[in-house]
């Protein structure tokens, strides 16, 4: 049965695998980018049915509750929420400037509790699935990303707490943790050099990370999880 799936940050890395994915099995995908063009150019490329690329702003709640708006009104209500909208501003903490700290924040966290938010409206009457987009680095801790990690670190304790809040109306959330995926924010990093410390000696793709995202919206009896996807990272750190 398709369903209406909406991905936030499903223009690039981890979100735009999950949103052609979702469009593979035959689901209908609402891609969400702050860029306008570029969800309506990843929603064009999707194959299946008629897709939708909307521009929104998650950690304005404004912008989110409009954009969630359009969307019921037009495709109707949402069965799948995908988080994937995230940015980061690496530095130490000493040398960090607050307001890359409260950007990274907002959007990170403060971004999916809205969209969560917005979403959760139109699933009370019927169920649904959310999948929060974590990080091993939200559960590890990492020099250099104290902001980045408290945002998916809290992002994790919020998933788990919505998970308690909306399972008597059938609505279920789990995060996924991926580690090193090869995408924008890993592209500075020496891959030869970090991929000695994975277990199965490689970076993961976004595709790989989008196939445990649709585990998860799937399977009917998971709940409150987080799911590591980090090639065993986690066993060397």
């Amino acid at each position: 049965m398709s369903r209406l799936g909406v991905v936030c940050g499903g223009s690039r890395g981890i979100g735009r695998a999950v949103a052609q994915l979702l469009a593979q099995k035959g689901h209908r995908v609402v891609v969400v980018s702050r860029n306008q063009e570029a969800a309506l150019g990843t929603a064009e490329s999707l194959p299946g049915v008629a897709h939708v690329g909307l521009s929104c702003d998650v950690s304005r709640e404004h912008d989110v509750q409009s954009v969630f708006e359009t969307i019921t009104s037009t495709c109707g209500p949402v069965d799948y929420l995908v988080n994937a909208a995230g940015i980061i501003r690496d530095a130490l903490l000493l040398r960090s400037k607050s307001e890359d700290i409260g950007s990274v924040l907002h959007t990170n966290l403060l971004g999916s509790m809205l969209t969560c938010k917005a979403a959760l409206r139109s699933m009370l009457s019927k169920g649904g699935a959310i999948v929060n987009i974590g990080s091993l680095v939200g559960m590890k801790g990492n020099a250099g990303q104290c902001a980045y990690s408290a945002s998916k670190a809290g992002l994790e304790g919020f998933s788990r707490s919505l998970a308690k809040e909306v399972a008597s109306r059938s609505i279920r959330v789990n995060l996924v943790a991926p580690g090193l995926i090869q995408t924008d924010m890993t592209a500075g990093l020496r891959e030869e050099d970090e991929r000695r410390r994975i277990p199965l000696g490689r970076f993961g793709q976004p595709e790989e990370v989008a196939q445990a995202v649709l585990f998860l919206l799937e399977t009917p009896y998971v709940t409150g999880q987080v799911l590591l996807v980090d090639g065993g990272l986690h066993l060397a750190l």
